[in-house]
Parts: C-alpha cells; structure tokens; sequence
C-alpha cells in the first residue's frame, strides 16, 4: 500500500469550495419553499434499468435471521415519489447514491447526488429552475435546448425515431463501432452508442445545454409525449463533454410503471444480466395517487469539478473508492 493513502483524494481547498456550494444549493431551495428530506440509501428493492447496476448485501438481525437482501439505492427516487404520494409537497435531497460500475475521470461507485421534485412543474419549468442553479453556481450563460432529434441529425444526417436498426449498424460501423454494432439488434443500444461517442461532445462545449424529448424507447420513468407519442417528457443536461443531469416529467400510472419494471427485467432475463425485484411499494404509492410532477436527478461531484475547473472526480471528493 502507498505510504500516502490515508490522505484525502481533493485538497482542503477544494473541499471548502465544494461546502461551499452545498450550502448555496440548499440556500437556491429554501427560499423557494422545497422541503429537504432524507431517504434509506438500504432499500428492499432496487432499479430494474438493464443499464444500471445495484449493490446488494444482506441484513441479518432480529425476525431476519434467513437474511433480508437489500439493496444500495443508485438514486433515491423512488422513496422521494412515496413521499410525494404521502402529500410532502415540492421536496429535495443531497444523498450518497451508489453503482456498481466504473471508476474513473468522471465516475465513482460512491457518489453525490442532488435531486429535486416540483409538483405543478412539467420538464420545461423545470429545466427552467435548474437553469437558474447553473447560472448561480457555474456563473454561466443561460442554456440552449435542442431535441434529441434535432441534435441527432444534426451531427449525423439520420433521424433517430424513424431509422431501422440496419441503418443505426451501418451509421455505427461507418463511425468506426463495428465491433459493437454488426451483431447488435437492440435498437435503443444503438442509439445510445452512437449519442454518447458522437453527438455528445458537439453539444454543450460552450454553455450549458439541455437535450429534451428522448425516444419513447428511452422513457424510463417520465411520461410519453401527448402531441407525439414517439418521445418521452424526458431531457438531459450537459456542459463540456459531462452530463450533469437527467429530468421527468414523471410517469404517475401505477399499471405503466409495473408494465416498464417488467420489460426491463424480460431484457436482463434475455441478456443474462440479474433480474431485479419491482419496488411493489412504490407502484403501491403510484395507485395511492402521485400528482403531476417534474423531477430531476443532477451529480454533485460533476457539478463541483466544472465549478472548481478540476480534471478528475477525485480531485473534488475527500476519498475516491482507491482511499476509501
């Protein structure tokens, strides 16, 4: 072991700043009225997303002695929404989220997440608030919006909601990813392959930008668009080469929801990946009654190293996974 693990990943310094910035955030919400809460980071259930990977140990105690699995959270949605359900009202949270996959420049197992709740808020009020955080916190300009679509075509020439899974191969194998795409016959796959390597890096060089209306495909929990049921409520943050941030316009319909946690665990069934049991208390909240709502999940650690100018994840953290 290295004679100098014990010390922290970040400077002093920077770990001022970074308090610093937690306190302005939550100063952003308590003048605007937004409950802070606290939620398990253990849970009983996990996310079913074929593209997250959860931590799970086992509780051995008292009318548990078989063992009880459970679960670190990789966000702490769903009990925010239970909260929601139960009648909180606007709420936020700075939590430690958790997920099992990479470290690196821009990825820690162990992270900070903020994450917030309007009700009355669709996704554009509410990137309209977030908008407001960068501004205060990055002193940045205010952001550009482009869709998913429009920012697909605009740096490779096809429309994301109409191409065939034949032409997204081709475009990937153009693109130099034929190694991945020539057997990959899962659209959405595709999709994401070539937004992450190729469109990302041309949006949000500048200022802030927000992609919004992802394909329906891609809804996870927000709502399908009523004037075009191709896209989804949902949207994503960006600022040089970092996404900061991914928004619903929530998804409220318990029976959807259940139909959602399904698919994703028929695909992981399919792709040998570990099911993941359905959060029942949360579709149990959902048919209780969750209101029109918008919400957003926004990774402090990304937030603090563009605000400092730092490289590295673990400039901005006391302790990376290497020092824990």
């Amino acid at each position: 072991m290295s004679a100098d693990l014990w010390a922290p990943s970040a400077s002093i310094d920077t770990l001022k700043q970074r308090a610093a910035i937690m306190r302005s955030i939550r100063e952003f919400f308590y003048a605007r009225n937004v409950m802070e809460v606290e939620t398990p980071s253990l849970s009983a259930a996990s996310v079913t997303d074929v593209h997250l990977a959860s931590f799970d140990t086992t509780f051995v105690g008292p009318g548990h002695a078989g063992g009880l699995p459970l679960f670190l959270q990789t966000s702490p949605e769903f009990a925010m929404k239970r909260l929601l359900a139960a009648g909180s009202g606007a709420i936020f949270q700075l939590c430690k989220a958790f997920r099992n996959e990479e470290a690196g420049s821009h990825h820690n197992p162990e992270f900070t997440m903020l994450e917030w709740y309007r009700p009355g808020f669709d996704e554009f009020a509410l990137m309209d608030e977030i908008d407001e955080l960068m501004q205060l916190i990055l002193e940045v300009a205010p952001a550009e919006r482009i869709t998913y679509q429009h920012a697909f075509k605009r740096t490779l020439g096809l429309d994301p909601l109409t191409a065939s899974i034949t032409q997204l191969q081709q475009l990937a194998c153009e693109h130099g990813f034929a190694d991945i795409a020539k057997n990959e016959t899962h659209k959405d796959t595709l999709l994401q392959l070539l937004f992450c390597m190729k469109v990302e890096p041309t949006i949000g060089q500048d200022i802030p930008c927000f992609v919004y209306h992802f394909p329906a495909s891609q809804a996870a929990l927000a709502q399908i668009c009523e004037h075009d049921q191709r896209v989804a409520g949902r949207f994503e943050l960006y600022y040089k080469n970092m996404e900061l941030a991914n928004g619903f316009n929530e998804l409220t319909n318990a029976k959807e929801q259940a139909k959602r946690f399904n698919q994703d665990n028929a695909y992981r069934a399919a792709s040998g990946l570990k099911q993941v049991p359905m959060d029942t208390r949360l579709i149990a909240a959902l048919e209780h009654g969750l209101e029109q709502c918008a919400g957003v999940a926004l990774g402090i650690d990304r937030l603090v190293m563009l605000a400092t100018n730092k490289q590295k994840i673990k400039e901005v953290i006391a302790f990376d996974v290497a020092r824990a």
